[in-house]
């Protein structure tokens, strides 16, 4: 059996500009409808949604049949959990609140197997290495992996210059929720300081040689993102795609509702 190609990996170190969306709802039917979009990937969130290992797996399986590359969001980039969710297939990770380059090394090291990190080697019982018929696998997953580290901190951001010269850390991720609040603009995600500091962070990480990426559900913004070095770009969220048209909907119907706070949906 052949091993698993990362795409997505491929298409970051091409510099294709590529857009994905946030897969948050949880269930294996929403995710599968939404790999059909034809989004080059989907991000399956258990840092901020009530995912678990099996309900990640049954979202992996549900994608793997289309072209949509699947990138899995941990809680935490701890070690142990890394490993398993390499273990169920998984290629790319985004760890979210990665402040230091200390951290960044050891994020490495967890998704390579020795000598060049600690991943624990055994794939023979994983979904990973198709349970041993990929006869190479321990000898060529590490080429396919594909590490995204958030910067969404001040701690971070003014870590960023060291974060950048950590080998096999392909492509930093800028969150604008957090990163706002942690500058003092809390629910401001697109507020024009916080804004700045994403396009100088973007250009900042393509001069560093590796790959940029956001969340923007505001068109115009994100195509300014991406001119200034994003190539993961995230542009919606099923969760609120869904309570957008279903609010929508029901205001045709009962107008007198007038249910506030829908302009916010494409603020992250």
């Amino acid at each position: 059996m052949e091993m698993q190609i990362n795409t997505f990996k491929q298409k970051l170190l091409a510099g294709v500009p590529q857009y994905g969306l946030w897969l948050g709802l949880s269930e294996i039917f929403s995710a599968e409808i939404c790999a059909g979009a034809g989004f080059d990937w989907l991000l399956i969130d258990a840092e901020h949604c009530p995912n678990d290992l099996r309900s990640i797996l049954a979202q992996l399986q549900a994608i793997e049949p289309y072209n949509s590359q699947p990138v899995v969001r941990p809680p935490q980039g701890d070690h142990v959990l890394i490993k398993q969710l390499l273990e169920t297939g998984v290629q790319t990770l985004l760890i979210p609140m990665v402040d230091t380059a200390e951290q960044a090394t050891g994020l490495v090291e967890a998704v390579r197997y020795p000598p060049h990190g600690i991943r624990g080697v055994g794939s023979v019982l994983a979904r990973a290495s198709r349970w041993g018929r990929i006869a190479d696998y321990t000898l060529r997953a590490n080429e396919q992996m594909c590490l995204l580290v958030q910067i969404e901190t001040k701690t971070g951001y003014e870590n960023l210059d060291a974060i950048l010269k950590v080998p096999g850390v392909d492509g930093i991720f800028f969150g604008a929720a957090d990163l706002a609040a942690s500058y003092g603009y809390l629910g401001e995600s697109n507020h024009p300081e916080v804004v700045e500091m994403i396009l100088g962070g973007l250009a900042k990480v393509q001069q560093g040689g590796k790959y940029g990426g956001v969340l923007c559900g505001d068109k115009e913004l994100a195509l300014k993102y991406r001119d200034a070095g994003a190539r993961f770009i995230a542009v919606g969220i099923d969760t609120l795609l869904l309570s957008a048209a279903t609010t929508a909907l029901c205001l045709e119907y009962k107008p007198e509702l007038g249910i506030p706070g829908q302009g916010a949906a494409r603020s992250y």
